[in-house]
């Protein structure tokens, strides 16, 4: 059965469901602390540091030690999140391997502005390669939410799921695709539109060209499967098998780098346990550059029209 989803509710960034995910967890969890790079209006963390100074730290412009300090929190006890835009979080990569990943502390580190939608401040800004970074570290769990609703559901959910974690968030407006009934799950992929032709398997914005792109291919009698993998690690593995086996060809649709991201994730798993068509339409091994985040999408092929000839491609392949 598919997901009820709406697109009714305007457009928000999925990192002001964070701001409201911190802020939900802060009030039900006493335990919930929030830690910051200095970029705490743009994480939309400063709501939590108003309402709940004492479990509040910014650490200036001084990533290591922010990472640093979440992990000696989370040592004693706290549930902490840690956030700046995604490309400055990769300046940590070291300690958030060794000190957070390797003792399996509860840290959750929230990279926000990640991706091609974070536009005008060009390819510097623009983290293309997180996804794969995170992935590959043992004990890290990452999401990547496809609305602002469900970047909220996921912050007050891992606020009671232990372990180090990487939430990916948008500077940009993105629509919201689901309302308060939306039922979120940590690890587990939802089917919103169902098909028999192919399958579309995407993440965070792409959710939403991926279904723009369902219904130019309903236009023209192709039917196409759209899921929503927002837990890229671990991946829910059983439904992917079970798109490849039920339709036969398989797109994934990111806003990262073909390689290491969502779209790899999938060809691991097509390729030891179900080999079937794929293409994946994501950023082609190259830089960004300052745009429009629309015209970036264009250039950079992460349109609904490029996922719908990738959903013709990978038919035409079976």
């Amino acid at each position: 059965m598919s997901a009820p989803v709406v697109a009714t509710k305007g457009s928000a960034a999925t990192r002001e469901g964070y701001g409201q995910g911190l802020l939900e967890a802060g009030d039900r969890y006493g335990d919930v602390v929030v830690c910051g790079a200095d970029l705490n209006v743009s994480l939309l963390q400063t709501g939590f540091r108003d309402k709940f100074p004492d479990r509040f730290f910014n650490f200036g412009i001084s990533e290591g030690d922010m990472v640093c300090a979440a992990a000696g929190l989370a040592a004693c006890g706290k549930v902490v999140f840690a956030g700046t835009f995604a490309i400055f979080t990769e300046r940590a990569f070291e300690p958030i391997r060794n000190t957070i990943c390797r003792q399996k502390l509860d840290v959750k580190i929230a990279g926000s502005h990640a991706g091609l939608m974070t536009g005008e401040d060009g390819s510097s800004a623009q983290a293309i390669e997180d996804i794969a970074i995170y992935r590959a570290l043992p004990n890290m769990r990452v999401l990547v939410p496809a609305d602002a609703t469900e970047a909220r559901m996921a912050t007050v959910a891992l606020a009671r799921n232990p372990g180090p974690t990487y939430i990916r968030l948008t500077r940009g407006k993105v629509p919201v695709l689901f309302g308060d009934d939306h039922r979120f799950e940590l690890g587990k992929g939802q089917i919103l539109r169902d098909g028999t032709d192919a399958t579309i398997l995407a993440c965070g914005p792409l959710v939403h060209e991926a279904l723009k792109a369902h219904d130019e291919l309903a236009a023209q009698g192709t039917r196409a499967r759209v899921v929503n993998l927002h837990t890229v690690k671990p991946l829910d593995t059983e439904l992917v098998v079970r798109c490849a086996k039920e339709t036969g060809a398989i797109v994934t649709a990111e806003d990262h780098s073909v390689i290491g991201g969502l779209g790899g994730a999938v060809a691991e798993v097509l390729a030891e346990t179900r080999p079937t068509p794929l293409v994946r339409v994501g950023v082609k091994d190259t830089f960004g550059e300052s745009g429009k985040p629309s015209d970036l999408f264009q250039k950079y092929g992460l349109t609904a029209k490029h996922v719908a000839a990738a959903a013709r491609a990978a038919i035409a392949r079976k």
